[in-house]
């Protein structure tokens, strides 16, 4: 089972549940844990092969590394722990695996909470991806990543954000990395799927204002899909969390809390 972490309210019956990107971990949301403990009660999870949750000898051997089976590995975690149901809330690859489990066990989720939102690989993404996919297995993988995270993340307000990723990508094994970069070069069929299908489970995606790679995909979602609603960062990149925490945590509880007083939908920004 992946690592996790529980922190119970006293009092509250509500569960966010926060999921990370590729290269990155739990620490992530440290800048949201206070907050939202201070209201509902969280799970934190180290996807496989990251944080917490090394790897394994029988995962280097498992061929069923696909999305299903980790989307399934967060399933095994709110079974374990008795959690029936979920609000989500997830930054870059970690929306995926969101939004991918809102596919399969719709049941399970109250709401997705998507910061930082891969919906489609453009064309500068899609030649990014097949560069990493030629030299995956020659070049160390940490001078994929970083050149990897300054084009996703190129202004010097990102930095921040930046040098987070690539200090939590340290930790990852060659191997590792190499089974993630795979996978996630392999998603355009998943997420033309997302795209054109809409889910009937109120979603807020939060996004930088600069997140010129993922924000036009999502500006079409949030105009087409009925449960679908965006809010902008102003002068903010991909890894709102980070760069802006006040904001995406205010902007988060204020829509979980709408869900639970039947005030939804929050107003469009």
């Amino acid at each position: 089972m992946i690592h996790h972490s529980i922190y119970k309210h006293k009092s509250s019956q509500d569960w966010v549940t926060f999921v990370h990107g590729a290269g990155g971990s739990s620490s992530i949301w440290f800048k949201q844990l206070r907050a939202f403990r201070s209201q509902f009660n969280v799970l934190l999870l180290d996807l496989r092969g990251h944080g917490n949750s090394n790897p394994k000898l029988q995962d280097s051997l498992d061929e069923n590394y696909t999305f299903d089976a980790i989307t399934n590995d967060i399933i095994e975690v709110l079974d374990v722990n008795t959690i029936q149901k979920s609000h989500f809330v997830g930054i870059s690859l970690g929306t995926i695996l969101i939004r991918n489990l809102a596919e399969n066990y719709p049941e399970r989720v109250s709401s997705m909470i998507m910061g930082g939102a891969i919906m489609k690989m453009n064309v500068r993404s899609r030649f990014l991806m097949n560069v990493g996919v030629i030299f995956k297995s020659v070049v160390p993988y940490m001078i994929l990543y970083k050149l990897f995270a300054f084009i996703i993340m190129p202004r010097k307000n990102h930095k921040k954000s930046r040098n987070l990723f690539v200090n939590e990508a340290k930790k990852l094994y060659q191997k590792e990395f190499i089974r993630w970069f795979k996978l996630t070069s392999e998603i355009n069929p998943l997420l033309k799927f997302f795209r054109q299908k809409a889910i009937d489970i109120p979603s807020l995606y939060m996004m930088g204002e600069q997140d010129y790679l993922f924000l036009p995909a999502v500006r079409k979602i949030s105009e087409t899909h009925k449960e679908a609603k965006l809010f902008i960062l102003e002068n903010c990149g991909h890894v709102v969390n980070v760069e802006q925490p006040n904001v995406f945590n205010t902007k988060v509880i204020e829509f979980i809390k709408s869900l639970e007083d039947n005030t939804y939908p929050l107003r469009t920004v």
